[in-house]
């Protein structure tokens, strides 16, 4: 049985029919899809609903609500009841849907800026102009200037150049992790403009920061273009039942902040996975009260770290909050020390 932890915002229109069945304090719900809507290997999902009225929802193949916002598991399964998780098993994921619904993490406007800050390519849609009424696509390196918008360098003899000068109007999108369709996807609309020759220097270095070997912005039939957002838009959870989603005004993602520590997540998610992975285990064990297989951390910020964990073959992505708000890189070590330290004394 494979299974996910998600936010829901999933809607319940495609599903041909219920069956539900009761497990301790959660309703289990098989639902059944039409091979068309169904995007997964099994044609059924099973829904743990704790039967509470926060959680309740209408039991209606005709039901236009989508799940309340509340973190649950999804799980693949087959029609038949017995395949219901036991009893044990849904009491410890109400112990990790309780711990993430706690667990501190940036605002969705901090983390998109700061996502899109630290990414290097993505999708440029244009307005194709050899092919007209049909859009364009090109995989893009870009860089984001002071105010988050992209930076392009392009040349005049790509077809997505001579496509943004007869139309401006374009979008980006960047995926945080192009092999993960369930993880956050940005999507950037607005307007091409060729940076202005007093900023052109200031932008180059900004490029050339991002992309070193980028030798060719120099050359003679490239320059710097910046796409100067009319809303930036995010989606994550794609495919499960964990689906996210909202956007942003340029104006508010102006002034968003990028966050300072996300920059070394890297290099300190390489050595924790590498050299401590019992200790980042052990320290996800203590702060979720689950005794997860394995853990691995993806990616760290200010406010904790995000992980893929096992339990009983089961993959998760876990959020698991610092104690406090981290400071800088030597302020993540100690923090992660110190939950270290916690988590042996109570094993201990």
């Amino acid at each position: 049985m494979k299974a996910l932890l998600v936010s829901p915002t999933f809607s319940l229109r495609c599903c041909s029919s219920f069956s539900p069945l009761f497990v301790n304090n959660f309703t289990a719900t098989t639902i059944h899809y039409p091979p068309q809507f169904c995007s997964f290997s099994s044609q059924s999902v099973l829904l743990l609903q704790q039967k509470t009225p926060f959680f309740s929802f209408p039991f209606s193949s005709s039901s236009p609500h989508p799940i309340p916002r509340c973190p649950f598991l999804v799980s693949m399964a087959s029609s038949t009841a017995q395949n219901a998780p036991a009893a044990g098993e849904v009491n410890v994921f109400q112990l990790i849907q309780s711990h993430q619904e706690k667990a501190a993490r940036l605002p969705p406007i901090e983390e998109i800026r700061t996502v899109l800050h630290h990414s290097l390519r993505g999708m440029l849609s244009t307005f194709s102009q050899k092919h007209e009424g049909y859009p364009s696509g090109s995989m893009v390196d870009f860089a984001s200037d002071a105010y988050g918008s992209p930076i392009l360098a392009v040349s005049s003899l790509a077809v997505h150049t001579k496509d943004l000068l007869a139309n401006p109007k374009c979008s980006l999108l960047v995926a945080k992790d192009p092999q993960d369709r369930t993880e956050l996807v940005i999507t950037v609309q607005g307007d091409a403009v060729p940076v202005a020759e007093n900023d052109k220097e200031a932008i180059r270095t900004a490029y050339l920061a991002r992309h070193p070997d980028a030798i060719w912005v120099d050359f003679g039939d490239f320059q710097f273009m910046r796409i100067e957002p009319k809303v930036i838009r995010y989606v994550s959870g794609v495919a499960t039942a964990a689906l996210g989603s909202g956007e942003f005004r340029p104006e508010e993602f102006k002034v968003a902040k990028v966050d300072p520590i996300y920059q070394f997540s890297k290099p300190i998610a390489s050595h924790m996975n590498k050299d401590h992975g019992e200790d980042t285990k052990l320290i996800v064990q203590h702060s979720t009260s689950v005794s997860v297989d394995f853990a691995q951390i993806l990616d760290v910020d200010s406010l904790g770290f995000n992980v893929k964990a096992g339990y009983q073959g089961n993959t998760l992505k876990l959020r698991i909050p610092f104690t406090r708000r981290a400071t800088d890189r030597k302020d993540v070590k100690t923090l992660i020390i110190e939950m270290l330290e916690a988590a042996k004394s109570q094993a201990n």
